[in-house]
């Protein structure tokens, strides 16, 4: 989207996040342990990594492990608020610049044939919280406050900021 040229490397991390800390915290932790994992093995690139929770009622909801995870996960959201945080981290020559983004938004109460059909259709097993706000779950969301791309994982207003910051032009433009 942003008309910027990238390449894709796979961070191998151990992602757990420890229920003790406070989920920014350990969102945080993560987005800038991918990074620096990439940064290894690419230490002249400036590198993007990013980690998506959901968290409602001060607990995370990651990735279902398999259907079962995922209706108990959409049964939790149903007719609530919850949160969505993204940290993203942009990293170069041992400088990491991380940045947290929150977005709140409300579900409506989903009826047990909407969580099965919507479950069946396997795009809730690879997201957080079990459900993509780009697909079928965006008739889940009765309100939203703040970035819609972070709920998609990765807030870009924020995160071109951030690049304009470090001498990045976006649509032509850098910060002074």
């Amino acid at each position: 989207m942003l008309g910027l040229p990238f390449q894709i490397h796979t961070a191998d991390i151990d992602e757990t996040m420890d229920p003790l800390l406070p989920p920014e915290e350990e969102v945080m932790r993560v987005s800038e342990a991918k990074a620096r994992a990439v940064a290894k093995a690419h230490p002249a690139d400036l590198i993007l990594s990013a980690d998506t929770i959901v968290v409602v009622d001060g607990k995370v909801l990651g990735k279902p492990h398999d259907p079962a995870e995922a209706k108990a996960m959409l049964r939790r959201l149903s007719g609530r608020c919850h949160t969505v945080m993204t940290a993203f981290c942009l990293f170069k020559d041992g400088q990491a610049d991380v940045h947290l983004e929150e977005t709140h938004l409300r579900f409506k109460p989903l009826a047990q044939a909407e969580i099965d059909a919507y479950v069946a259709t396997g795009s809730p097993l690879d997201k957080a919280g079990a459900y993509g706000i780009q697909d079928q779950a965006a008739i889940f969301v009765e309100a939203m406050d703040g970035d819609y791309y972070n709920v998609m994982g990765l807030p870009l207003c924020a995160l071109v900021k951030c690049l304009r910051r470090r001498g990045v032009a976006v649509l032509g433009a850098v910060e002074p």
